[in-house]
């Protein structure tokens, strides 16, 4: 199971205008520790930025599992609880999962988690779709 990390990028950025920005960008990436997740978006970011960067802060998250859609660019973070029915009060529990889908519009993100859920045995609603700032996603690869 993937450990995902947010880490977010600290940089001067070129604008379409011209003028030199500061931006904190977030990015995604599995990784085992805060040091592996460091490690990682600093390897995978030093061929995109020209200049120096840091990473300003890194923090632990309760993203499940990503789907991914080739062609698409914005990253939606989906809701979902999982409907258990409880035998013994007859009442149904929901457990809240996260996941992470890349989508260009919120029907598309939609869409594309019923794909990616497709086969699942267990009983379960959508709660959210919401638009995330995450820039780019870093699933772990062995070397």
């Amino acid at each position: 199971m993937a450990l995902w990390f947010e880490c977010r990028i600290r940089y001067d950025k070129m604008m379409e205008n011209g003028t030199v920005k500061k931006v904190n960008e977030p990015y995604l990436v599995d990784a085992l520790t805060f040091t592996d997740a460091e490690a990682r978006i600093i390897e995978e970011q030093t061929p995109f930025i020209s200049g120096e960067f840091s990473v300003a802060a890194i923090k632990k998250t309760n993203i499940a599992e990503v789907f991914y859609k080739d062609g698409c660019d914005k990253w939606w973070s989906v809701k979902y609880n999982i409907i258990i029915p409880d035998e013994k009060s007859g009442k149904e529990r929901r457990t809240p999962v996260y996941v992470m889908v890349q989508a260009n519009t919120q029907q598309g993100a939609t869409d594309n988690f019923n794909e990616g859920m497709k086969g699942t045995m267990a009983d379960y609603e959508i709660e959210k779709v919401a638009e995330t700032k995450i820039m780019d996603v870093y699933p772990y690869s062995p070397k």
